[in-house]
């Protein structure tokens, strides 16, 4: 009868509402196994690129190498992808780049058979086929994407790219302009000298050595130089060409040379080898129309 008793204490103990919060609270206190539902990874979003090649340091035939990178863990910009190709698949793959903004004009190069910059053309993602890319067309090649700009900063630097004056110089007094006329070089002092549109011309593959070209007509057509042109000038980032240059000179109010200028470039090949093709339209990363300004150039001829 005694146990008959104990075994009724100890039922109605474990049934009361202390016993059961003491219960509960020492198992809350015990260590519990984690039950996290596992994490789904994206889909893999797998894009290749076909990219030139060539090592003079092995010389021989050209090829385009395959490569094949994770959308999902790149950047948006093709330049993007050269730059994940780089680090992570190939350190021997060879480029130029620099700001990745648009405004040095280093990453210029052919992408899907179109001149432009890197870090300002769009990867294509729903693209299945592969994104080719390529150096500047018809200039040579030193190393895979970059490509010998000699001749380019050479027809540039003929174009005598700065503010010639004939007056006496006034110590301590700027040569000021007019909104208007300052307003004549928008359309030209944006080029950042990458050589997409010179490149992209005809008459500048049949005749490199001796047609400007349109960057460089370009500039020619704006008279003075400015703090931003002197920049570009001594930092070397010159990828306009020959017509775009000029034309910018010679609309400068400030420059007191524009017959000069004119007369220097009034020649068969340096000037009227511009057939208004317009490929340096199409081409322009920054939306310029050198052809215009080789136009201008033309009416302003004796």
């Amino acid at each position: 009868m005694a146990n008959t008793l104990v075994r009724r204490s100890l039922t109605k103990l474990q049934t009361s509402p202390a016993t059961k919060l003491f219960i509960s609270r020492s198992h809350a206190s015990e260590p519990q196994t984690p039950h996290s539902e596992p994490v789904s990874q994206p889909k893999p979003n797998l894009k290749t690129f076909q990219i030139y090649r060539w090592n003079p340091d092995s010389p021989s035939k050209p090829d385009l190498k395959n490569y094949q990178i994770n959308l999902n863990d790149c950047g948006p910009m093709v330049l993007d992808a050269l730059i994940k190709i780089k680090n992570e698949v190939d350190p021997t793959l060879t480029f130029r780049r620099s700001c990745r903004e648009g405004i040095c004009g280093s990453c210029a190069m052919n992408i899907n058979g179109c001149n432009g910059l890197a870090c300002l053309t769009k990867i294509e993602q729903k693209e299945t086929t592969p994104t080719m890319i390529t150096p500047l067309p018809h200039m040579f090649v030193i190393k895979d994407l970059v490509v010998d700009m000699t001749n380019f900063y050479n027809q540039y630097k003929s174009i005598e790219p700065w503010l010639k004056r004939k007056s006496p110089k006034t110590d301590g007094k700027e040569i000021l302009q007019t909104k208007k006329d300052r307003a004549k070089l928008d359309g030209m002092y944006e080029c950042i000298l990458c050589s997409c549109c010179s490149t992209s011309c005809p008459s500048y593959w049949w005749n490199p050595e001796s047609y400007l070209g349109p960057a460089a007509l370009l500039h020619a057509n704006r008279s003075p130089l400015t703090a931003m042109t002197l920049i570009i000038v001594l930092v070397d980032m010159i990828e306009l060409t020959y017509c775009q240059c000029l034309s910018w000179w010679i609309m400068d109010s400030r420059d007191e040379y524009t017959k000069e200028r004119l007369e220097a470039v009034n020649d068969e090949f340096k000037l009227y080898r511009c057939h208004t093709i317009l490929n340096c339209a199409r081409a322009c990363p920054k939306g310029l129309n050198p052809g215009t300004q080789i136009q201008n150039i033309k009416s302003l001829q004796p």
